[in-house]
């Protein structure tokens, strides 16, 4: 546990690190509840994110899988599209768990982004995206998701064996967790409803441009 502890309402950025160092993804969550270990935040659609694009222009998603970790990666102004999320980032887990809202503020499921946790700064918590993720529905039932990525990333390097292998262990904990209803899918939080007041979470004011503009082979979550 860290000493690091935010206040309720805080805004605090969520960064996704590339293996060369450089940032990829970035994402303001305001803080609902931290105790230093456990940083419950909310993200709602439409917040400002620095995103990532290939550097010839295309979308992650538009490039073939050979492709995806092999070409250089920039950052670009992006949007939080289509659902909101409560998110759980736990400082000593190697996932965070992701609540998905859609317009109307009803629960749709969990989406479980797992990562390496790589502690925190002064402004939030640092990440790599593990690529390979999990999804649990409503019943509780689950599945991998992304396993073709995660395959073409530990091809170039972008992810370890080991590294891949530790995500996986993460991946089957959750999934024990989830077919036994256990917290957090006990259905905690699904009612869950943000203050009508609270402004959309904010990016510190110039961070896009103080991203290093180096590539990397390293990716960050795809915009859902």
């Amino acid at each position: 546990m860290t000493d690091r502890r935010w206040r309720p309402g805080q805004t605090v950025v969520e960064r996704f690190h590339r293996p060369d160092g450089s940032i990829g993804q970035v994402h303001p969550l305001r803080v609902l509840a931290d105790d230093g270990r456990v940083l419950l935040a909310w993200l709602p659609a439409g917040t400002p994110i620095v995103g990532s694009r290939l550097a010839d222009g295309r979308e992650l998603r538009e490039a073939p899988l050979d492709q995806r970790f092999r070409i250089p990666r920039v950052p670009v102004p992006d949007f939080w599209h289509r659902t909101s999320t409560l998110r759980r980032i736990a400082e000593d887990e190697w996932s965070s768990v992701w609540w998905f809202f859609d317009a109307a503020g009803e629960f749709k499921n969990w989406y479980v982004n797992l990562e390496v946790p790589l502690g925190r700064n002064p402004a939030g918590v640092d990440r790599i995206d593990g690529v390979l993720d999990v999804v649990v529905e409503r019943d509780g039932t689950w599945r991998w998701d992304d396993e073709d990525e995660a395959e073409a990333a530990i091809e170039v390097g972008r992810l370890t064996l080991e590294q891949f292998d530790r995500l996986r262990v993460e991946g089957e904990r959750i999934g024990a967790l989830a077919e036994r209803g256990a917290y957090p899918f006990d259905g905690t939080d699904t009612d869950f409803r943000p203050d009508p007041g609270w402004p959309v979470p904010e990016l510190p004011p110039g961070l896009l441009a103080s991203l290093s503009p180096r590539s990397g082979e390293g990716s960050a979550p795809a915009r859902r």
